[in-house]
């Protein structure tokens, strides 16, 4: 069996996989993702499905594509990943004591070409932020490449009170639907 085809350069999505034990190969993509402000579940669908499709023009047809996309989602607004610094701290502020859902939608193509789609949510509350804990958060983490600004596996406690459910989502991977797509012990390296 060929190893499994992750199509996303995410070092905590790989981490995930490995953690896992699952055999997989990265394949970055340049999918054009989308927002609809209204719709946080469609929007990581149709990005996990976009990032999917334009992996799967890139490889053998004959390879299982696993796909995924995270967003933050708060106040009716998305938080995607920040264009910069000044704009990681402002969502750090936004978020400061608050609680806010994260998304993560998840895109499979099985060998045989078949493809399933599934999201996770899980809740997040931030802890009250000044700016000096703001300011020693940005700088050991790389807020840019992370939705909302954060990563729960990275100095999270800095900044995360509580949450629930999937650690894993939070992170940008849910282990639940690649469970229900028959990923893992097949895929095990």
């Amino acid at each position: 069996m060929k190893p499994l085809i992750l199509a996303s350069g995410s070092p905590r999505r790989a981490k995930i996989l490995r953690d896992l034990g699952i055999d997989f190969e990265i394949v970055k993509t340049d999918a054009d993702e989308t927002a609809i402000p209204d719709d946080p579940v469609r929007t990581v669908t149709a990005n996990a499905l976009a990032k999917l499709h334009a992996a799967a023009g890139a490889v053998d047809s004959q390879r299982s594509i696993l796909a995924a996309d995270t967003i933050v989602w708060f106040a009716d607004r998305i938080y995607g990943k920040p264009c910069d610094l000044d704009e990681a701290k402002e969502f750090l502020r936004e978020l400061s004591g608050q609680t806010h859902s994260v998304f993560t939608g998840v895109a499979f193509r099985a060998e045989d070409g078949t493809e399933r789609t599934a999201c996770a949510e899980s809740r997040v509350t931030f802890r009250v932020l000044t700016e000096e804990a703001i300011a020693d958060y940005v700088a050991r983490v790389h807020p840019t490449d992370r939705a909302g600004a954060y990563d729960i596996d990275e100095s999270g406690d800095l900044i995360v009170a509580s949450y629930t459910g999937s650690y894993e989502n939070i992170m940008g991977l849910p282990v639940e639907p690649l469970r229900t797509f028959g990923i893992g012990a097949c895929n095990a390296g």
